[in-house]
Order: C-alpha cells, then sequence, then structure tokens
C-alpha cells in the first residue's frame, strides 16, 4: 500500500510499488491529463510536481512518492483559471496540445521557484520538454506574462510581442 497526497487528497494504493506514477494516475486513479510520450523521462509529457518540484511520472516509482505531495495538471487549477494556465490561452501557445499539460506544469514550478526567469532561466527549465509542433517561441512569451501575471502586473507586454511578431 502506497500513500501519498494527491492534488490535495488523500490516496492510498495498493499497487507494485515499482509501478511508474504515470501509470497509477492514469489507470488507477483515472487522471488522463498527465500524458504518456516517450516511457523514458526525455520528452516531458508526463510531468507532475512532486513536493512542488517538476518529475517525469513515467520514471517515477511508485514507491519513490510514499509520504509525499503529487499534484497533476488537474490539480494545478480545477477551474483552469492558475495564471500559467490563462497566459497559455492569452497567447494561443498549443497547437495539438499533446504535450502542453507537462509543459504547463514544468512552467508552474519554475515560476514557483522564481518569479522573475530570465529567458536563460526559461530555456533551462524547460529544455527537457519537446513539443513537436515548435510552439516554444510562444511558451517563452506566456511564460513570461504568467510570470507578469503572478508578479499582480498583470502587463499585457508578452502579448503585444507575440501579435507583432504575427504581424498583427
Amino acid at each position: 500500500m502506497t500513500s501519498f497526497t494527491l492534488n490535495g487528497k488523500p490516496v492510498q494504493l495498493d499497487a507494485e510499488p515499482e509501478m511508474p506514477l504515470l501509470w497509477a494516475i492514469r489507470d488507477l486513479l483515472g487522471l488522463t491529463g498527465t500524458k504518456y510520450g516517450c516511457g523514458q523521462g526525455l520528452c516531458g509529457a508526463c510531468t507532475v510536481h512532486v513536493d512542488g518540484q517538476a518529475q517525469r511520472s513515467c520514471v517515477t516509482p511508485l514507491s519513490a512518492i510514499a509520504g509525499k505531495a503529487v499534484t497533476t495538471i488537474e490539480g494545478l487549477s480545477a477551474a483552469g483559471d492558475h495564471p500559467v494556465q490563462q497566459a497559455w490561452i492569452q497567447n494561443n501557445v498549443p497547437q495539438c496540445g499533446y504535450c502542453q499539460p507537462g509543459q504547463i506544469m514544468s512552467a508552474s514550478a519554475l515560476l514557483a521557484n522564481n518569479p522573475n526567469p530570465t529567458d536563460s532561466d526559461i530555456d533551462s527549465a524547460m529544455s527537457g520538454n519537446l513539443c513537436r509542433c515548435g510552439t516554444y517561441g510562444r511558451i517563452r512569451i506566456a511564460i513570461q506574462d504568467a510570470a507578469s501575471r503572478l508578479n499582480n502586473n498583470n502587463s499585457a507586454a508578452p502579448y503585444a510581442a507575440f501579435q507583432e511578431n504575427l504581424g498583427g
């Protein structure tokens, strides 16, 4: 039996200790927002927070999260109003959307630890998250926008820069 907190609620799972957290979340607990990408911790699609830190759930055994707090994309904000989620929408980040839960979880962990990241900080924090659609520029702008929102600045500058880059 593995006990942990998932999205603020206590959970007890009777599963093999070496089962990847990803499959426990998706198959046993029915939360399908966390995606399977590569199964090797290389693409970031399966990113969740474990005690506030971004972690790849596909390579994290269930035993490693005993007694810890896990947050999935569903737990970031039930209403979808987390500043990172809002910035993603405002800046039209997703194309296919498959990698976006992992991108958002990595970005929100970055901003929780560094509310004013530089471009270099963003590149470093997001380097393990792959996007087949190549929306990296939009992701950076959305992270800058979310940082602004989190700092109560609510600046439209990142969105304006994005629109300018599109020629609009």
